[in-house]
């Protein structure tokens, strides 16, 4: 595959916070700590060193190898799963929703990112060792966003009436719905058959195809692992610490005009249980379970929190901080509303005496398919040409090779010198005249306008052939006008490449934040 590269800001699809943060503008350093630079991590790597307990290494590698009871692990899993016992072992960390069938093409992005940031961590810092986590977000409970896919232009949807905790949901009719797909889906297919949740169905097919770099996945609703974020409920539930420190966060952002990405309630954590993850609300001395009947007393919370922690599930607030509890983790892979909204939480970690991880953007990446490739390379255009609007990209390339003149622009600059001389002397006899004058040139200007409109599109049509060509590429990488790696599946390419992931691993650098372009060549 070839490889080209365009900066982010002028692929133009970024908001300028997070372009600012890719920048390292000096106006957000206050809201992280380190940039993620690979001569940075030495000093995160001694920060998260004499902070991180021994006893929560030991409980996450004990979790870690009851959630792989079962499943096929690869040397280099166990490898990892063995080197997370030592005190010089440390993770880069990406996480997602359990889409299914892995939802858009970025998924696999990020977790590719994660992967290829430890083989240069490892290079660079020879001493310790670095094991890449994919993060299920198996307590999220937002089905809709994860119920359906896009795969060949087509939008597949998994119905099912189940509720709560997604990673939870039995997987009945997934199997079905795999085999309505084209082409060979038979990973999918026996994950979703052959396991009881989805979220044991996501650790199956992303261990099938992953597995062998040594990627561990991690499913946090865990007994045990909840557990250690005991220190952290009761300030929140019970005293609801949390707000005032996210809400100063969010004052010093939005007065260097950033707009927040997410909201810090009283308290940060969901009820959780068999069908049911709502939201903890104070209610007069006691507490409340938003959309149930349930309500506790102080004394009830208090208890449960000691004794059932695992009926806490945090928010995207608190979700990060337990992620750091857990992990000894010393960097966060993200996309740019995941990166903008960990910038707003550095005083949360502080006050819980957590190190904040160094943020990574993933990388981001655009995939010409061989017929797309060939039809790009003969439009003569550049790649930084398709990240244009598709009717500014028709103007360009036909003022560019149109074999007549389509612009009036000297024709605009002598009318308005006429005009301009015209209405000085028209003034001179008359002052009421020159604004009639000046009207009249900017009826004249507007004709021309509509003259030059009529010319372009004229030479459009003599050009509908090219420009139908550039309209197939533009729509094959902004499918539906969005980021072909927001929209499409990733067997869009795997299906026809085996080898597409690898292609992918060799060509990504984790620490050049750029967008990677790549193309089959014919």
């Amino acid at each position: 595959m070839q490889l080209d590269k365009v900066s982010l800001a002028d692929a133009r699809a970024f908001s300028p916070f997070f372009l600012d943060y890719i920048e390292q503008k000096e106006t957000l350093k206050p809201f992280y700590n380190r940039f993620p630079l690979l001569k940075n991590f030495g000093d995160q790597i001694k920060d998260k060193q004499q902070s991180f307990p021994s006893e929560n290494r030991k409980a996450l590698v004990e979790s870690l190898r009851k959630q792989y009871d079962g499943f096929d692990i690869s040397p280099a899993l166990a490898d990892n799963l063995t080197k997370l016992e030592e005190q010089k072992t440390f993770t880069i960390t990406t996480g997602h929703q359990l889409n299914i069938f892995t939802g858009p093409l970025y998924f696999i992005f990020k977790i590719i990112t994660v992967i290829n940031a430890c083989t240069k961590l490892k290079a660079e810092y020879p001493d310790y060792n670095f094991v890449p986590v994919f993060w299920m977000a198996s307590e999220d409970h937002d089905y809709e966003e994860i119920s359906y896919f896009k795969l060949y232009g087509q939008k597949y949807v998994w119905d099912t009436d189940q509720q709560g905790a997604v990673g939870r949901f039995n997987t009945k009719g997934l199997d079905k719905l795999a085999d309505t797909l084209p082409g060979d889906t038979a990973i999918f297919r026996n994950a979703y058959k052959n396991q009881p949740s989805l979220a044991a169905a996501v650790r199956q097919y992303v261990n099938e195809l992953f597995g062998k770099t040594g990627l561990i996945v991690l499913d946090a609703d865990d007994k045990a692992l909840k557990a250690l974020l005991r220190s952290v409920m009761l300030p929140d539930v019970i005293d609801q610490v949390t707000r005032p420190i996210v809400d100063k966060t969010n004052d010093g952002l939005q007065s260097l005009d950033y707009k927040t990405q997410v909201y810090c309630r009283d308290i940060n954590f969901f009820y959780l249980d068999t069908g049911i993850r709502s939201r903890i609300e104070k209610d007069g001395d006691g507490f409340k379970i938003v959309d149930t009947d349930l309500v506790f007393s102080k004394p009830e919370m208090e208890r449960m929190i000691a004794e059932e922690p695992w009926k806490f599930s945090p928010n995207v607030i608190l979700r990060p901080l337990y992620q750091e509890m857990i992990l000894p983790n010393i960097a966060y892979v993200g996309g740019p509303a995941e990166v903008i909204y960990w910038l707003q939480l550095k005083g949360v970690f502080s006050h819980f005496k957590v190190p904040f991880p160094m943020l990574m953007p993933r990388n981001f990446g655009m995939i010409l398919s061989q017929e797309i490739a060939r039809k790009f390379k003969k439009t003569g255009l550049s790649f930084q040409n398709l990240f244009e609007d598709k009717n500014y990209l028709f103007n360009h390339w036909v003022v560019q090779h149109a074999t007549h003149t389509l612009t009036v622009g000297k024709e605009r600059s002598a009318i308005s010198r006429h005009f301009e001389d015209m209405q000085s002397q028209a003034g001179a006899i008359d002052p009421t005249l020159a604004a009639f004058v000046g009207a009249e040139g900017k009826r004249a200007l507007n004709s021309l306008e509509r003259i030059e409109r009529k010319m372009l599109r004229a030479e459009k049509r003599l050009h509908s052939d090219k420009l139908r060509q550039i309209e197939s590429v533009k729509d094959s990488v902004f499918p539906n006008g969005s980021l072909q790696e927001r929209t499409d599946n990733f067997l869009n390419f795997y299906q026809n490449d085996p080898e597409f992931i690898g292609h992918l691993m060799q060509s990504f650098d984790p620490f050049d934040f750029k967008f990677n372009l790549l193309s089959y060549s014919s």
